[in-house]
């Protein structure tokens, strides 16, 4: 018989009793739509992502203007997720990926701040936004750039359901990394 050492349970187990969830997210936050009003600290959040460089398509000099075209004026709808004292700890826009012969597939783009990063964030916008896009009469969700370097995202969608379709290699010029493979993700929702 093989004993919970041996096959590497002891550790997980010792890991995740010690492991103590951040206080302020100690419940899920609260997904709701963006508002005008809400831009400036969305800002904020976005901000050093799209600066960075690393995960996004967008310049990184970027405008809060132009930002605030792409991530608000543009989707259909924008949301955030809301920690419990108000903070704003993550946000996804929804849109439909073509127009036309195309607009039954949406797609999102998802931003969690780094504070609140590896405690469910990413997840529960991901399982909103799947909701709200059959509700919304969406048949499929279909990401069109995920950096292959960004390794996290790439395991949370694959663990929601989502398949790499294709990769695309070199399509994304990262900042420290150069030339980088993205992936064509896909899923059916109804």
């Amino acid at each position: 018989m093989t004993s919970d050492v041996s096959r590497g349970k002891a550790k997980r187990h010792s890991l995740a009793t010690t492991f103590t969830q951040p206080k302020a997210f100690s419940r899920m936050p609260q997904i709701r739509q963006l508002f005008d009003a809400d831009w400036p600290k969305t800002w904020e959040m976005i901000e050093p992502v799209f600066r960075a460089g690393d995960t996004f398509p967008y310049p990184s000099d970027i405008t809060m203007d132009d930002a605030f075209d792409i991530w608000v004026s543009d989707p259909a709808k924008t949301f955030l997720a809301v920690d419990g004292a108000g903070s704003v700890v993550g946000t996804y826009y929804l849109k439909a990926n073509q127009p036309g012969q195309g607009s039954h597939v949406c797609t999102c783009g998802y931003i969690v701040s780094p504070a609140a990063r590896g405690v469910g964030v990413a997840s529960a916008m991901c399982q909103h936004s799947q909701r709200e896009a059959i509700a919304e009469g969406y048949r499929a969700m279909q990401y069109n750039l995920v950096v292959a370097t960004n390794t996290n995202a790439l395991r949370l969608w694959q663990k929601l359901g989502f398949d790499i379709v294709g990769t695309l290699p070199g399509a994304f010029d990262h900042p420290k990394l150069g030339y980088v493979d993205a992936h064509v993700m896909y899923k059916q929702l109804a």
